[in-house]
């Protein structure tokens, strides 16, 4: 049995449990993990009284010993039942006791295959780590700074040119794009101050890699524009990318080293045509490929699924 565990309507989760059904494949089902508060959603035993379980989407009470395989997609939401309801202190009380059970159910009473570790999945999202392991694994990656000193910021920009910043983290919303910091000296000391960024050399060029590894299998998207971030417009040229041998091997060392059995890469191809290593989105989005390459992203993730059913 394959158990995704992720939030409510999922798109990922739901397409990608529609292609195994329709294969043929009838033991797949979502656990969701912003739907645990107003209903029995749990139960957990320490001595093995009664069955270890979560509910599924359907609201089947599904044995953890009963699965094979979990796919650790998205695990951090809010409690949906609670999100207009009561007040701050009890909301946050309704989420972190959900998230708490929910995970600690999972670290104790399953046994099987995991799509990642969550352990794993948790550290490799780490910007700063994954650079570190990245150039390790031989990738050349931006020279980088995580500073809230303008100071700093304008001494980095002095010694590598045009800079770019992004979050560390990121919260639930809007996404927050990459941008340029064109003049820091610009900028408020107070705007530096308020939390720690990430400050990285621009690196040119117009060619953007997003490539998809699953297991032994990679499957990789080349994007030619302009944009500095290729998520803001994809109405531009996207073809497929054959991966060479060597960023192959690169990769499975960088996705080894962080424990990932899965990863969404992003890579940027200078104008010499040279990889470098932008950042590892331990599950990242994948299908808004598929229609635009004419590549079964689907099937391919659920293939890579069955066959670490097989290994359990």
């Amino acid at each position: 049995m394959i158990l995704a565990v992720s939030v409510k309507d999922d798109l990922h989760a739901r397409v990608v449990r529609h292609t195994a059904l329709s294969r043929g494949y009838r033991d797949f089902h979502i656990a969701e993990c912003d739907q645990i508060s107003g209903r029995h959603s749990l139960s957990w035993s320490s001595h093995g009284d009664a069955p270890n379980t979560v509910l599924t989407g359907d609201g089947v009470p599904v044995p953890l010993s009963d699965v094979s395989v979990v796919w650790w997609r998205r695990t951090t939401a809010r409690q949906q039942a609670w999100v207009d309801a009561a007040d701050d202190h009890q909301r946050r009380l309704v989420n972190t006791e959900s998230r708490g059970a929910f995970s600690g159910i999972f670290s104790a009473a399953y046994q099987g295959q995991w799509i990642s570790l969550p352990e794993a999945t948790s550290r490799a999202a780490d910007k700063i780590y994954q650079l570190t392991v990245a150039r390790q694994a031989g990738f050349r990656v931006p020279r980088t700074i995580v500073s809230q000193s303008r100071a700093d910021v304008i001494e980095f920009t002095r010694q590598v040119g045009r800079v770019i910043v992004k979050p560390l983290v990121g919260v639930p919303g809007p996404l927050m794009f990459t941008e340029y910091v064109d003049d820091p000296a610009t900028i408020p000391e107070e705007s530096f101050s308020a939390c720690p960024a990430m400050y990285q050399e621009y690196i040119p060029g117009r060619r953007h890699v997003r490539l998809n590894s699953f297991g032994e299998k990679m499957y990789a998207a080349l994007i030619e524009t302009d944009n500095l971030d290729s998520r803001t417009d994809l109405n531009v040229p996207i073809s497929r990318w054959v991966v060479p041998k060597d960023v192959a091997g690169q990769v499975t060392e960088v996705l080894r080293k962080l424990e990932l059995r899965m990863g969404i890469i992003d890579i940027k191809l200078t104008p010499q045509g040279e990889p470098v290593w932008l950042e590892v989105n331990p599950q990242g989005q994948f299908l808004f490929l598929q229609p635009l390459l004419g590549e079964p992203l689907a099937d391919h993730f659920v293939d890579f699924l069955l066959s670490c059913d097989k290994e359990a």
